[in-house]
């Protein structure tokens, strides 16, 4: 390496060094840590008790509470990110028209996102509650409302109820996408006498799927790994009906000092966010479109 490229090279690395340096002392170090105390019996105040996979085999087949934890988790993913990707897509394309006051109504459809999620949690636990406005509204139309948070039926509704709230991010995204779409492909679309709905599906839709892909991804991470709407409004219950992979591990972990146990969650939980990231990554490739590409 000649004199200047060696110079480079540490400017390079010593720029990079505080994120390299972190990364492996936050997140790597801690990581690593975690593997191993999922293998042994932890309470953080006496050594750790080597238990190899026992763990695991315990999570699997003798902790109901897990495999409720794990259904309400897949259930909760299953409802609120479909239903996300919908209503982003649909405010998005109402945004996206002529209409008066859109500046006002993008603002609006965003702010929520820029509110803590603690915060907007504490105001839904007074909306879904039993004499909250919610009912109340539905008790304007003669329709009796729920106990939300305290009904094992409606808590996993209240929840995904929550998380639409929080659709704006998702929103923008797809609105600042549309508005990249050339607007001659719609014009050769109204000549060949294309209807508004067949522009949607055959224009719109596919030059979005890059982003529709991106907030596919990244709310499946968010839906597996919800917590604070959880321990904020439920804690759990009722009688686990709320309860999710997250704070069942937070629940181990700090309330019961079981540490190697919830390592051991930990760790189950990232093989189920890997297995359907790369679900969703492997289908990508037959409805996700790229401009530069030729299929």
């Amino acid at each position: 390496m000649s004199r200047l490229r060696r110079r480079e090279a540490l400017w390079f690395y010593l720029f990079a060094s505080p994120w390299v340096i972190g990364f492996v002392v936050f997140l790597l170090g801690p990581m690593v840590a975690s593997i191993y105390f999922s293998l042994t019996d932890w309470d953080s105040f006496t050594p750790p008790k080597w238990v190899g996979l026992d763990n695991y085999v315990r999570l699997l087949t003798d902790d109901p509470v897990f495999w409720k934890a794990l259904w309400n988790t897949f259930y909760y993913a299953a409802v609120s990110v479909p239903l996300g990707l919908v209503l982003g897509l649909w405010l998005a394309n109402l945004l996206n028209k002529g209409i008066r006051l859109r500046k006002l109504f993008r603002t609006l459809i965003y702010l929520p996102t820029l509110v803590p999620l603690v915060a907007t949690a504490m105001i839904f636990k007074m909306v879904l509650a039993p004499s909250g406005p919610l009912n109340d509204l539905l008790g304007v139309f003669g329709i009796p409302g729920p106990s939300w948070l305290l009904e094992a039926v409606w808590v996993k509704p209240a929840l995904i109820l929550l998380s639409v709230w929080g659709a704006g991010a998702a929103t923008v995204l797809l609105l600042a996408a549309m508005k990249g779409i050339p607007r001659e492909l719609y014009e050769a679309a109204e000549v060949d006498g294309a209807s508004p709905v067949r522009q949607f599906w055959s224009i719109t839709v596919p030059q979005l799927t890059p982003i529709i892909f991106f907030n596919l991804i990244m709310g499946l991470i968010g839906a597996f790994q919800v917590f604070s709407q959880v321990y904020i409004l439920t804690k759990g219950g009722p009688d686990n009906a709320s309860q999710t992979m997250v704070p069942l591990l937070f629940n181990e972990a700090f309330s019961y000092y079981h540490l190697g146990y919830a390592s051991a969650i930990s760790w189950l939980l990232f093989a189920v966010i890997l297995v359907f990231t790369l679900i969703a990554f492997r289908s990508a490739r037959r409805w996700v479109f790229y401009e530069t590409e030729v299929k």
